[in-house]
């Protein structure tokens, strides 16, 4: 598609999306002097109440770091050390920081957001237009590619022109379905089951976060906050969250987390109750023409290893790098690795989705064979030392190449 009707602004990078990815792509690209502009179309309110995400591996919070983009972060975050599963009516506690030396940040989602827009927009003096209409990507095909979009604010058309598109704006945004037809393949798993995601207002029970895996469906504690918590339970594929009320999530998430000697749950309010449908998909390459996809926009891991906020970031920091390569150091090839050196980490953490799925609801499939199975490698990583290094590895992201 093409757009002529209006004289653009131009801009080395437009990027589109104000999640993790973009805000941190962002800000790299300022710190390197590459100006940018970021189109979101969503007010910065929302996006900064937006309840997503909240655990960070240990590489990702030092890469924030090493950019300046961690104060908050490094101040205010919890370090978890050890997560729990609850299985056969026993705890087993899986303690992967005395294995490894690692941790987990908790940090949620929107905090990392307000610190990331704080940082581009406040700080950094960075150009983001909140609230944009029918955003559009035009010839990212050819070396003069352009975004337009319709401005809140009077409800004209803008375009930008500009060098490079970066696609962050999620599963459901615009840029992947930008590429050109036959220019990328969609690899999609379905798991064909679903999580019920709650918030509650109410202390974590526990510690760290809790797996329990249950005949009866696999339930999750997360926590988030001193004060809130994540919850998860499994449900049918696009159940109505509405067939889950009070009583009933609390009877349920009591009965599939309940274990010798556990605390009783802390109960509370609901605050949040939604229903994910459990699927994951690979855009294969992640880049067309000009227009260069990260995050969700290229690759969404089901939330059951909780991987899918730290391969935004990865995503991030090497699309800047190769960006400013470019833009900034004259390297005409340096954008030429990124769609295969973010795939590696990628498929590495799809892979280990799809195992942690069969032991979180093997038990619950009605077949016994899986569930033999299931039990089978649960008892493995708390009996084997060489099993449980590899699960810590993968669990923390640590493995020195992908």
């Amino acid at each position: 598609m093409t757009s002529n009707s209006l004289s653009p602004h131009r801009f080395p990078v437009v990027i589109v999306g104000a999640g993790p990815a973009g805000l941190t792509l962002g800000n790299l690209l300022r710190a390197a002097s590459v100006e940018c502009v970021v189109l979101e179309t969503e007010s910065r309110e929302f996006i900064e109440r937006r309840p997503r995400a909240g655990v960070l591996e240990e590489w990702a919070v030092r890469a924030l770091e090493r950019h300046g983009l961690a104060g908050n972060l490094l101040e205010r975050a919890e370090r978890h050390t050890a997560c729990e599963f609850r299985f056969a009516g026993e705890r087993y506690r899986f303690p992967y920081g005395e294995l490894t030396g690692r941790h987990h940040f908790v940090y949620p989602q929107p905090l990392l957001v307000t610190d990331l827009v704080r940082e581009y927009a406040d700080v950094r003096g960075g150009d983001i237009r909140f609230g944009v209409r029918d955003v559009r990507l035009h010839d990212v095909d050819t070396d003069r590619p352009s975004v337009s979009y319709t401005s809140p604010e009077t409800g004209e058309r803008q375009v930008l022109a500009c060098e490079f598109v970066a696609g962050c704006d999620g599963a459901r945004g615009v840029t992947r379905a930008a590429l050109p037809p036959g220019s990328a393949r969609v690899s999609r798993h379905d798991y064909g089951i679903g999580w019920l995601a709650l918030l509650a207002e109410a202390p974590p029970s526990a510690d760290c976060v809790l797996f329990g895996c249950h005949p009866r469906g696999f339930a999750g504690q997360m926590p988030r906050s001193p004060e809130v918590t994540r919850y998860y339970l499994q449900c049918p594929p696009g159940d109505d969250p509405e067939n889950w009320p009070y009583d009933r999530v609390w009877k349920e998430l009591r009965s599939r987390l309940g274990a010798a000697g556990a605390a009783p749950l802390a109960e509370g309010p609901l605050i949040e109750k939604r229903v994910l449908d459990m699927h994951d998909y690979v855009v294969e390459p992640m880049a067309s023409g000009r227009l260069y996809l990260a995050g969700d926009a290229a690759h969404l891991v089901a939330p059951i290893a909780a991987k899918g906020m730290n391969l935004a970031l990865h995503d991030a920091f090497l699309l800047a790098d190769a960006l400013t390569g470019c833009l900034v150091r004259g390297d005409g090839r340096a954008l030429d690795g990124y769609s295969a050196a973010s795939l590696r980490r990628v498929w590495d953490y799809q892979e280990f989705s799809q195992w942690l799925s069969e032991v979180y609801h093997g038990a619950a499939t009605g077949d016994a064979f899986r569930a033999g199975t299931t039990v089978a490698r649960l008892r493995r990583l708390f009996t084997s030392p060489v099993a449980a290094t590899a699960f810590a590895e993968q669990y923390l992201g640590t493995a020195e190449r992908y």
